[in-house]
């Protein structure tokens, strides 16, 4: 007779090597520390109702393995639904289920609801009796923002837990299980340093993704008859060219020298080809906003302020949204920079003036600038002459404003592109005292501002 086990899919590297305890869990150590309310939930000497929780963070943190451990750790029965395929007759169904568990066992059962984001309105309220009056413990996984995808009455009842994306560390630490545990690979091959690093860099935070790819290149090394997975396997197993770039080398600073100045010499074009070199390698998302946003500061500034919004939008987009999504603000905000007028005159007016304070010429406040609100301020003299510019029918006073040893300095020094540039040196004579233009080239037209 044959066995039934026979007939048995094999069970995917990622799902065999789930923990199967709370301690076997890596990473995530911000939400797991000693008395936080997973390990609370988790204890099964915990008595009591538990409290519900919506978990949110990218794929591959360990969503579906927290709920699985919690479940299982604390003796409690654990049920799976996925918002893909459950309707609101299968949420009642579970909640009924749920009432004769609890009135058997004492102890209400896990309910794991994965993507909930993707439940209408009326699905989640189903939810919503079964978690108010205890009959389940929801833990709840999202990959979208919760404030924007979760019904307020159902966020109001949880426990909000963001999860984050497993450091280089915790993914080398997973690849090491996959290739040593009996549970994985059991020791039968061996990864070289250049093959480890390679996965982690594809891997990009995500324990599922490293473990497929892993699964994978141990196939590519088998049909080759070698026990020595190395970049080659790699290459072969996920059908992609290899991006040669350390995280931590001169790979990751000559691409994000050359990206940057790339975009500070308006190669659009150049600058899209180092940002998806960076993006095909793995380098950190954040990275790359964080030096967007520099750039749009220190080498656009003042020739078009919209840049730096449009830099810190996209960092913010990233935080919402993640990669590989992420990867269009990106570019959105690379071709604009790229394309956007040039000026560094705040940058090197900072500069200077920083210059100047570390020599040491700083000097008194003027007299008629200090503060006069507080006791007898005026009575020393200050605020004392001071010239409202409001006042004056054109909005500016000319007035002694620095301190003696930079008196007459001039800091920003705008080049034609800048918003103002006219208005510097123009007399302070009439209301039009301001009257000029700049022009701005986008690449799709030409936008015309007049300054008066």
């Amino acid at each position: 007779m044959v066995s039934e086990s026979l007939f048995q899919a094999p069970v995917p590297l990622a799902v065999a090597l789930r923990p199967t305890s709370v301690d076997e869990v890596i990473g995530q150590d911000h939400v797991l520390g000693e008395g936080s309310p997973l390990r609370s939930l988790a204890d099964p000497t915990r008595e009591g109702p538990g409290t519900s929780v919506i978990l949110w963070g990218p794929p591959g943190t360990g969503k579906t393995t927290l709920a699985s451990v919690i479940a299982r750790s604390s003796g409690r029965k654990f049920v799976e639904l996925s918002a893909v395929t459950a309707g609101v007759k299968d949420v009642r169904d579970v909640m009924s289920d749920a009432r004769v568990e609890g009135e058997l066992s004492g102890r209400a059962p896990v309910l794991f609801l994965d993507e909930i984001h993707r439940f209408s309105k009326s699905q989640q309220d189903a939810l919503l009796p079964g978690v108010e009056n205890g009959l389940v413990i929801l833990i709840a996984a999202t990959t979208e923002n919760p404030s924007f995808s979760v019904i307020s009455p159902l966020l109001s009842r949880s426990l909000l837990v963001t999860l984050k994306p497993l450091e280089s560390d915790h993914i080398r630490e997973v690849l090491t299980r996959g290739v040593s545990d009996p549970r994985g690979l059991g020791g039968a091959f061996t990864l070289t340093d250049e093959a480890t690093e390679d996965l982690i860099r594809l891997a990009s935070g995500d324990a599922r993704k490293v473990l497929t790819a892993l699964e994978a290149v141990a196939g590519v090394a088998r049909a080759a008859d070698t026990s020595i997975i190395d970049s080659e396997h790699i290459s072969l197993a996920l059908d992609r060219a290899l991006v040669r770039y350390d995280a931590a080398g001169d790979q990751h600073y000559d691409v994000i020298s050359a990206f940057i100045k790339s975009v500070r010499g308006s190669d659009a074009d150049a600058a899209l080809h180092y940002l998806a070199r960076m993006i095909e390698a793995g380098e950190d998302s954040r990275f790359i906003a964080r030096r967007l946003i520099i750039l749009a500061a220190e080498d656009i500034g003042l020739a078009d302020p919209t840049a730096l919004t449009l830099a810190v939008s996209a960092a913010q987009a990233i935080g919402l949204i993640g990669m590989p999504e992420g990867r269009i603000p990106l570019a959105e905000v690379t071709v604009y920079l790229a394309l956007a007028p040039k000026s560094n005159a705040a940058y090197v007016g900072i500069n200077e003036a920083q210059r100047d304070i570390r020599e040491g010429r700083i000097g008194e406040v003027p007299s008629h600038l200090r503060d006069a609100h507080y006791p007898g301020a005026q009575s020393l003299g200050h605020g004392e002459g001071y010239a409202y510019p409001h006042d004056d029918p054109a909005g500016i006073v000319p007035q002694d404003y620095a301190p003696d040893p930079v008196a007459g300095a001039r800091y920003y020094r705008p080049g034609a592109e800048a918003w103002s540039a006219s208005c510097r040196s123009a007399p302070v004579t009439s209301e039009k005292f301001c009257e000029g233009s700049r022009t701005r080239e986008t690449g799709f037209s030409v936008v015309v501002l007049r300054l008066v």
